[in-house]
Parts: structure tokens; sequence; C-alpha cells
């Protein structure tokens, strides 16, 4: 029995990195069709049907409206604007931002993310897992890469004078994204503000103050 535990050890190691990701494709592709039926993804449509619109997307070079509270838009392109892109484990997005403009603490509970930066200057950071919490941070110029782990929380703002844009690729057709003030202090219902209030160590009404914002 002994002599089986080294490889009992490396299939459990390697079905836990298995699930880590979205499950591999096993065809050439599956082009998402609706249906009622619930998979984890999309039910696929008949290859035989398939097109070169549901592998194509346009206007990615297309500048965004910036002009919001936080100052940036990010526009996805993942499963649902491409069909075809299911069940192949990948997306992107393009980031916008105005000067200061941020793309605010979020996470992306499905996908590790690896960003470009193709104009203006960036400051951007992740924080790690407790118990260290630990910060860590660069300011990035057109052209660097830099990559945010799967899970964790991280952010972006346009420490430059011009706008910015950045494109991120993502290791999830679907990634999912949690933005962090926004689930706090914008759920659906309220999360009670007694709790809110202590766990930031704050007053009632500061937190009453806080999801009146959202």
């Amino acid at each position: 029995m002994a002599a089986f535990a080294p490889v009992l050890l490396l299939l459990l190691s390697a079905s836990s990195v298995s699930f880590a990701s979205d499950p591999s494709s096993l065809q050439d592709f599956c082009v998402a069709t609706k249906s009622d039926v619930l998979v984890n993804g999309f039910v696929c449509k008949d290859p035989k049907l398939a097109t070169a619109d549901d592998f194509f997307f346009s206007g990615l070079h297309v500048p965004r409206n910036i002009s919001n509270t936080v100052g940036s838009t990010v526009t996805p392109v993942n499963v649902a604007q491409i069909a075809g892109l299911n069940s192949l484990g990948i997306s992107m997005v393009r980031i916008d931002y105005a000067p200061n403009g941020q793309n605010p603490p979020h996470t992306h509970p499905r996908a590790t993310e690896i960003l470009t930066v193709l104009e203006g200057i960036l400051h951007v950071g992740f924080v790690t897992s407790n118990p260290q919490n630990r910060l860590i941070t660069k300011v990035l110029q057109k052209g660097d890469v830099f990559v945010f782990p799967v899970g964790l929380v991280h952010f972006q703002i346009n420490v430059g004078k011009t706008n910015a844009v950045a494109i991120a690729a993502l290791s999830s057709q679907n990634p999912g994204v949690i933005t962090v003030a926004n689930a706090v202090f914008g759920s659906n219902p309220p999360i009670p503000a007694d709790i809110l209030a202590k766990a930031f160590q704050v007053d009632k009404k500061i937190v009453g103050y806080l999801q009146s914002r959202f």
C-alpha cells in the first residue's frame, strides 16, 4: 500500500489543479446556444452550423465613455459576446481610464488576469490572502505587463495626465467580477449595518451613508 502513496498524492494534486480553471474542451469547439438546460457553461449548437461570426467581435479599438463616478469603463469580450469562446477557457477586456480614473478593487472568482498597458501610466496592485494581506504593487508604462492571480483583490488607477488604455486576458470564458465596495455596501438585500460597523470598526451612521451611495 505504501508504494501507491506517491501516486495517490500525485493524482490528488492533479485533480485539485484541474478544478482551478474552466473544464478542458473535449472537442474542437462548442459554440454557445440558448437553452433551458443548465450546465457548467452553455449548451453547444450543432458544430456543422458554426460560422465565422460565432468566433468574431468587432470594435475593441473604439475608445469608451469614461465620464462616470470611477472614471473608467471595462469592455468585456467573453462568452456573452463571442459564443465560440464557450468551453475554451479564455476571454479578454478593454479598459479605458480617465486621468485619475480607476478600476476599483475587485476580484475575478474564476480567472487569473494578465494586463498589458497600451497607452498611459497605470498604478496597479493586488492584495495577498489572509493573514498576510500583503499589497504587491507596481507603476506600469506603455507596453508593460502585470499579472493578477485568480481570486485576489486587485485594482488599477491612471496616474498619468492623459487617458489610459489597457487590454487584459483572463483564464476563463466567464471570469466573473466582484467589485468589493459594490458587494459589501450595495448588496441586495443590504448586509445589516451592525455587522458592517463591527467588521470595519466604524459608526453605523458611516455604514448607512456608504450603503446609500450604492
